[in-house]
């Protein structure tokens, strides 16, 4: 899909399918970093900014700006970063079905290097405390789309979640699983790909997974084998050279937004926005893939992690490209 071709798509993006949103609601605190640590050492930070951040809340905000509503689970505690998650979320006009939980919201430190790659050091809340009595309020949809997180199914929540999946009929769950899907036992995990979801991965964790089930390490072949595997779609990311997709329809490589990177935070999630928004409105994978990368080129283009764009912004980007 052209820019041109991808203008006309955004002019005409109407939601037909419902979209729920599972996961994290916390505080990232973002600093400069000449070097990462090493063990001993004192380094100097230069402090960015403090964001919310979460990918479960950087999905919502995504689709929020893109026109698209959804059903937000991110659970909000009591305490001081839960306030300020709140606040915030509340001028982005977004809520979430679960408020007030007991105890605080979790908070991260990101350290983002000279090239722009970041390193996370992160403290898990009450994003993690998922319970049955939480699960009964959110809606099982015919028809829903699903975004899960990797950081909720590795943590000690993650059976939880995956039973309600495997109880949500008729939904199609899309899960980003994140640098910690090396922590998801491989039970639970063949129980997560027995659902069928559309997974998108980065480079590195398609490398982690190609190894850990004796896969193809380069495309396409990757994508063939983990059709023929699961026959569940599969994005790999691919940063400035685009993203591989592969369903049972249709496979390709879907064509980069070419950018200046000065921040790689959020830039996956708010590829998993794009995508949602897409799938959302009845487009073809192709078509939500596409949308995916214009919303994280914009994304890793603009400094700090609160920076998922609106259609607006994405359409003059695209308008005389």
């Amino acid at each position: 899909m052209t820019n041109a071709q991808l203008y006309q798509r955004l002019l005409n993006l109407q939601q037909q399918r419902p979209v729920t949103v599972i996961g994290a609601a916390v505080i990232d605190v973002i600093a400069d970093a000449y070097a990462l640590p090493w063990r001993g050492c004192d380094i100097e930070l230069k402090q960015q900014s403090v964001n919310i951040g979460g990918c479960a809340l950087n999905i919502a905000v995504a689709l929020k700006r893109l026109g698209i509503s959804a059903h937000n689970a991110l659970p909000l505690g009591q305490g001081v970063w839960a306030e300020i998650v709140r606040n915030n979320l509340a001028r982005e006009g977004v809520t979430s079905l679960i408020d007030n939980a007991s105890g605080d919201n979790g908070w991260c430190l990101a350290l983002v290097e000279p090239d722009g790659e970041r390193t996370f050091m992160s403290f898990s809340g009450v994003e993690n405390a998922w319970s049955e009595e939480w699960l009964a309020r959110l809606p099982v949809e015919d028809h829903a789309l699903v975004s899960l997180s990797g950081y909720q199914l590795a943590a000690p929540c993650g059976e939880l979640l995956v039973n309600w999946l495997e109880n949500a009929t008729g939904a199609t769950a899309l899960i980003d699983f994140g640098p910690r899907i090396a922590d998801i036992p491989e039970p639970l995990m063949q129980r997560i790909m027995a659902c069928r979801p559309v997974v998108s991965l980065n480079r590195q964790e398609a490398e982690l997974i190609a190894e850990r089930w004796a896969l193809p390490d380069s495309m396409p072949g990757f994508g063939e084998q983990w059709l023929a595997r699961f026959g569940a779609p599969v994005i790999v990311r691919q940063d400035k050279d685009g993203a591989w997709y592969f369903s049972e329809n249709e496979s390709g490589l879907a064509a980069p937004f070419p950018t200046t990177v000065v921040d790689t935070i959020g830039a996956g999630d708010s590829h998993a926005g794009g995508m949602l928004a897409g799938l959302a409105a009845g487009w073809s994978l192709a078509e939500a893939v596409t949308l995916g990368n214009a919303v994280a080129s914009w994304v890793v283009g603009h400094r700090g992690g609160d920076c998922a764009p609106t259609r607006e912004e994405l359409l003059l980007a695209n308008k005389n490209v």
